[in-house]
């Protein structure tokens, strides 16, 4: 199929794709929501117990993405330190941390992308991808708009050879839920060398607004969660796997939920008396339903002579055990927890006997490793936006930005008292592994807090020269030590007079 050859083409068809695909998205987000209808249970029993049961929602999948999603936390931007530098005149720890991290992460804040940022890994995580895109400010040319779209919204056609968009598509309404105007239906198109801005009419598209910013690279970035090869667009962590055992789960809640209703408490019989000698309180006589719901259950016919009550004999039946239910769902959720690597009792399976902290550790490994995993494939499409930004600031592209590395915070979670004692042992010991500047980072600390750090350091180093050289660990030079001086030899000692002489 030919790739249209205009703007209006372009809408088209990235709307048609965007369709086709927004169902399936639309049911994930569903699944992830616990608001998706409930599997395997049976039409009948859905409607003999109406509304007064809901189906119970166990919310896996919202378990299998969530810790995921909480070890993914960016703390900042740099350029690595290279000898092979553009500029000789640039200093390195100017080029390694200074600087650059100071204009990315202004621009990152000001963008409030701190909390949107978090949105976006969250939808990508269950919705297969979300975007990131990059704009002109038209109030601030130094602070790019940078913005997180929901893949409900947009869309962008991967390049097979370059692996990166050739067109994007946003589309969104708003009020879709009125009832006194209608609703108002608006688009932006991305291309390579410029943005455009629709609004739909009576005629259809109408161009509102053009942006030529002559970048030579869509300003859309796919955040792709999965992805694979043959397949750029992502899958979600919501795999079919983990969706039939939470359907399965589901399913036998609700099911012990009826059970609970109608066998759990124990039913009383009265053999002798029909449903029309039963009324409530007021004298009106109760359903069918009714002496059910009251654990009574009543079978006509005489109890026998010697029977208490006049011929009316008492009964009581055995409640039904709910023990089953929980072993099957306790063997569900043991499956499940394998397949997210996460430790079982995050889906509640607990045990008479604490695992130990060495025993919790190496449960949690795997959902380690998958959360450094989600940071090394989150990272290229963070250095493109970085790019992107870049590039709106100066005019040019950065050679340097190309090997932008993120910054994340440790996946892993040690305590305190151990990631401290960690650092210790690389930086405290007489031959430092690492600098203090990193010693700080792997103890998590923000870049302001270690900027800030480190101009303390330097304030205490000024007032004590000592302290400077002690604190060289940090890339600064130490002050100047006089040397010392050497001691003065001491005076030869005056020659022995003979006796008697003088």
């Amino acid at each position: 199929m030919a790739l249209p050859s205009d703007d209006l083409g372009w809408v088209t068809h990235l709307a048609n794709r965007h369709d086709r695909d927004k169902p399936q998205l639309q049911e994930l987000n569903a699944l992830y929501e616990g608001s998706a209808p409930l599997h395997y249970i049976h039409p009948e029993i859905l409607r003999e117990v109406g509304d007064r049961l809901q189906a119970v929602s166990l919310g896996w999948p919202m378990l299998a993405v969530d810790p995921l999603e909480e070890r993914l936390d960016p703390l900042g931007f740099r350029y690595p330190e290279d000898d092979e530098r553009p500029d000789p005149d640039v200093a390195p720890a100017e080029l390694a941390s200074a600087t650059a991290d100071k204009n990315l992460m202004r621009v990152w804040q000001d963008n409030d992308l701190d909390e949107e940022a978090q949105l976006g890994r969250l939808d990508a995580l269950v919705m297969k991808r979300s975007y990131l895109a990059v704009g002109t400010n038209e109030d601030d040319e130094d602070t790019p708009l940078v913005t997180v779209e929901s893949p409900l919204e947009m869309y962008a056609d991967i390049d097979p050879r370059t692996r990166q968009p050739r067109a994007a598509l946003r589309r969104w309404v708003e009020d879709p839920d009125s009832l006194i105007k209608l609703p108002e239906e608006y688009a932006t198109l991305y291309m390579p060398n410029y943005t455009v801005w629709y609004d739909r009419g009576p005629q259809g598209w109408r161009e509102t607004g053009r942006d030529v910013h002559n970048v030579g690279e869509v300003l859309v970035t796919p955040l792709t969660n999965r992805g694979r090869l043959a397949d750029r667009y992502g899958k979600s962590e919501l795999t079919i796997p983990l969706l039939s055992l939470s359907h399965a789960a589901n399913k036998l809640a609700s099911d012990m939920m009826v059970a609970a209703e109608f066998h759990a408490i124990p039913l009383r019989a009265l053999f002798g008396i029909g449903e029309d000698d039963l009324v409530d309180d007021k004298g009106q006589k109760q359903s069918a339903l009714q002496v059910i719901m009251g654990k009574l259950l009543t079978l006509e016919g005489s109890g026998g002579e010697d029977s208490d009550g006049g011929g009316i004999k008492a009964h009581e039946f055995a409640a039904s055990s709910l023990a089953n239910f929980h072993q099957s769902l306790t063997q569900l959720a043991k499956h499940a927890t394998a397949l997210v690597g996460l430790p079982p009792t995050a889906f509640g399976v607990v045990t008479d006997t604490p695992a130990s902290a060495e025993a919790w550790r190496a449960a949690e490994a795997r959902l380690i490793k998958r959360a450094e995993r989600r940071q090394k494939a989150m990272s290229g499409p963070y250095k493109r936006v970085n790019r992107h930004v870049r590039r709106l600031q100066d005019g040019d592209w950065d050679p340097q930005a190309k090997r932008l590395e993120t910054i994340w915070q440790d996946p892993a979670t040690p305590t305190r008292a151990q990631a401290a004692d960690a650092v210790r042992k690389l930086f405290g010991s007489d031959e430092p592994i690492i600098t203090k500047r990193q010693a700080r980072e792997d103890l998590g600390y923000t870049q302001g807090q270690i900027r800030r750090m480190q101009a303390e350091d330097d304030a205490a180093a000024q007032q004590d020269p000592v302290r400077e050289i002690i604190n060289m660990g940090m890339g600064g030079q130490p002050a100047p030590v006089e040397p010392p001086v050497p001691p003065t030899a001491p005076a030869p000692a005056p020659e022995p007079v003979p006796a008697g002489v003088g």
